[in-house]
């Protein structure tokens, strides 16, 4: 079956050529395509099948890729949004990734990563390779703030192992406890940093030096 993918540009014709190309890898189907967030918004309640990605540029009018990412976050969790654009600013970055994004990718990587990094998203649930030459840490270590959050010595193991490549059912074996106990240290916190993904939860402790690559 094929990963069903959504995309958001404002530009029509790489919004065309992107679908094209993205079928072209044979095992994902673009079955929405918008051009801003409020056409996103229009278009996705007339939808029987939801995207299980969603691409999405960061500067659009009307409804721009930050406000359109914490909104889909909110309202369709289970769809991973992955930021797509020519905009390699550092604020921009780190904007989309705390309003929830996956993965952060330049348009013009070259397909074969794009097709790497889909992969990734649509088997690990976010995709953090240094993509474009973007080196995520030096941006997250530019931000003032370096005060984390409190934390009890369980949930600052669980942390550790959050920014590992481990799958959260491993790290309750690794803590001996139960997928459910974890699953209460995820979102406990997610509150705590203001995030929603995993990813952004890394890239936040990274920030806060509560973990180091």
């Amino acid at each position: 079956m094929k990963t069903k993918i959504g995309l958001v540009d404002d530009h029509q014709l790489f919004l065309k050529s992107l679908s094209l190309m993205l079928e072209s890898f044979n095992v994902y189907e673009v079955i929405l395509e918008a051009s801003n967030g409020k056409d996103l918004q229009e278009k996705i309640k007339h939808k029987k099948e939801l995207p299980e990605i969603m691409l999405i540029d960061v500067n659009m009018p009307v409804m721009n890729g930050i406000e359109t990412v914490k909104w889909l976050t909110d309202s369709y969790p289970q769809i991973k949004p992955v930021a797509l654009s020519m905009n390699a600013d550092d604020d921009a970055i780190i904007s989309m990734f705390r309003a929830g994004c996956c993965g952060y990718l330049l348009k013009d990587t070259h397909p074969n990563e794009l097709e790497k990094a889909l992969d990734e998203i649509n088997k690990k649930g976010y995709y953090n390779a240094d993509a474009g030459n973007i080196n995520f840490r030096r941006i997250l270590m530019k931000a003032d703030e370096r005060e984390g959050p409190l934390l009890s010595p369980k949930e600052a193991i669980f942390l550790q192992y959050a920014c590992s490549e481990l799958t959260y059912k491993q790290i309750a074996s690794e803590m001996n406890l139960s997928e459910r106990t974890i699953d209460g240290y995820r979102e406990a916190l997610f509150k705590k940093f203001n995030v929603q993904s995993r990813v952004g939860l890394c890239l936040e402790a990274i920030r806060k030096e509560l973990v180091k690559l």
